[in-house]
């Protein structure tokens, strides 16, 4: 009996010495955790190792850290450990904060159970999702704010959690909230810093006078690098419409989605034109708020939209700010200097417009020069010209002879009356000049280079200010606003050619691209409609089809009307 007594003394005593060292052995690895996780300054890898520590400690088979959202009630962010990535794509998307998430979210309390599924607030697990049964959270706060919650599930060893298990997880958040603060601390300074140096080199930008899409480029971009986003989009009304068109892509296919035309009504970049404030989504893709215009936008999650222009009615553009799915949303503290930044954009928009109006003042003078140096001095000497050729007719004998100079004295008066028109359009008032064909044609070409996404070439031959009547010249203006619109939505050409011609009795307008043509069963509305415009005036529209590819578009008006 003593012999037995004293076994299991020993028993008893050895299973007290491997507790010990069971609990000096956690101990060491949660100080271990805690040092590794206050060791990293940045927040991603910050959150990346809690969650990782976390299942480590607890011998969890399935961890994960939800960040909880600027609404408070919902994840804007979800990271896991113990699923492949072929797991979670077969789940689908990630946990919002419904069901046994959620009551953490709503009671920010340590939660332990021995069946998720008893649970009131069990909601069930998605499709292709592993089964889970025990379950253990733990809130994690950062300045008495609740930040987000550790969620574990399932111990490796089968068992469900304990009251350890759980003052090891509550000690590790403790940790992890002072870490995240430091890390959201170094990361704001850094950020800050970035934005300074940005700030002064959009400014010297600004006052070297670089082009305005320069700007606006060099502005996106470094927007898009300062906040890690992957895409950066500046956006700008169009005239007359409730349309922006998307002028600056940059990243995630940048090229699907410049000149791209998206309503107001229905957009994030629409919603933050309307309201000249910023605009948030927690995710991009999925807001059934913001889903007018075509599908560009998969795979994109936390967003903002930042007017250009410091009041609604002055709002100059959009630039539209995108990260991946499951990155952090946008918070106030990086919104500030975005409304700084937007200002500086909206600058380099105002500076360039004004900067239009100064070239437009300078050719106004130089075309006021020139007409004065032809009236006072190209006019009079050919009019001399003239006089002295028609002098000379009457002494001359030979009659072919005869007949030349007086065909040249016919030239001479003929290019008179041409210079004297060309002055009457280079002295015609600015706002005269403005409607003007040459101006008209001008502008449309311009404007459509933001939805081709590349400049048009145009040439323009004859006296199109003045022999062409007002009205076959609006039919023309609207006829090229067509043609180069279809170009821009249906030929996905790389190359648009203008080229406007008065000669003679008619006037001539050719536009050519090198996309993939007109197919023969395509739909014709718009084009009929252009051969309609030709008809009501007399004249005559043709498709064709260069050898080289592409289309041809040939619209033709008689500059008289038929007797």
């Amino acid at each position: 009996m003593p012999q037995m007594r004293l076994d299991e003394l020993l028993e008893e005593l050895q299973a007290r010495i491997n507790a010990a060292r069971g609990a000096r052995d956690r101990v060491h690895s949660l100080l271990e955790a805690v040092v590794s996780v206050g060791r990293e300054l940045d927040l991603s890898q910050v959150l990346r190792r809690i969650v990782e520590a976390a299942a480590l400690l607890v011998d969890a088979q399935y961890a994960a850290l939800g960040v909880i959202g600027p609404d408070g009630r919902t994840l804007s962010q979800f990271l896991t450990v113990g699923l492949t990535e072929e797991e979670i794509a077969e789940i689908g998307h990630l946990p919002a904060g419904h069901g046994i998430l959620g009551e953490l979210i709503r009671h920010p309390e340590p939660l332990r159970l021995s069946d998720i599924a008893a649970h009131e607030a069990s909601y069930g697990f998605p499709t292709r999702h592993p089964p889970m049964r025990t379950f253990l959270g733990v809130p994690i706060r950062v300045r008495n704010e609740v930040f987000g919650n550790l969620y574990l599930t399932d111990k490796s060893d089968g068992r469900d959690f304990d009251a350890e298990d759980e003052a090891v997880i509550s000690t590790l958040s403790v940790a992890a909230g002072v870490a995240i603060d430091n890390a959201r601390l170094y990361e704001a300074s850094q950020r800050q810093q970035r934005w300074l140096r940005v700030n002064s080199e959009i400014t010297n930008s600004l006052l070297s006078g670089r082009a305005r899409l320069d700007v606006l480029e060099l502005i996106a971009r470094r927007a898009q690098e300062i906040t890690r986003s992957q895409l950066a989009d500046v956006s700008v009304p169009v005239a007359d419409t409730d349309d922006l068109v998307v002028e600056l892509a940059i990243g995630a296919d940048d090229h699907t989605r410049r000149g791209l035309v998206v309503p107001v009504e229905g957009t994030l970049s629409g919603a933050a034109h309307r309201a000249g404030t910023p605009v948030t989504t927690t995710g991009l893709a999925d807001d059934h708020r913001y889903t007018a215009g075509p599908r560009r936008f998969e795979g994109l999650g936390p967003a903002v939209a930042v007017p250009l222009g410091t009041e609604a009615e002055d709002t100059r553009g959009v630039l539209l700010l995108a990260r991946a799915t499951g990155e952090p949303v946008f918070t106030e503290e990086e919104l500030e200097p975005l409304r700084a930044f937007a200002g500086q954009a909206a600058l380099a928009l105002e500076l360039a417009d004004r900067r239009k109006d100064a070239e437009q003042l300078v050719l106004l003078e130089d075309r006021d020069r020139i007409a004065r140096d032809l009236h006072d001095l190209a006019i009079q000497r050919l009019f001399a010209t003239g006089m002295t050729l028609q002098s000379a007719a009457r002494l001359i004998e030979h009659a072919g002879a005869a007949e030349r100079v007086s065909r040249a004295v016919g030239d001479l008066d003929e290019t008179i009356k041409i210079i004297r028109s060309t002055i009457f359009g280079l002295r015609a008032r600015e706002e005269d000049a403005d409607q003007s064909l040459r101006a008209r044609a001008a502008r449309a070409v311009g404007d459509a280079g933001t939805l081709l996404g590349f400049p048009p070439r145009l040439s323009m031959e004859g006296l199109l200010d003045t022999d062409v009547p007002p009205h076959i010249a609006d039919h023309v203006v609207a006829v090229l606003v067509e043609a180069l619109s279809n170009a821009a939505r249906h030929a996905h050409a790389t190359r648009v050619e203008v080229f406007l011609r008065a000669a003679g009795d008619e006037v001539v307008l050719t536009v050519t691209d090198n996309g993939r043509g007109i197919p023969a069963d395509g739909r014709r509305s718009g084009l009929n409609h252009l051969a309609e415009r030709a008809r009501s005036v007399g004249g005559a529209f043709d498709i064709q089809n260069p050898p080289e590819g592409g289309s041809r578009l040939v619209w033709r008006a008689p500059l008289a009307p038929a007797p």
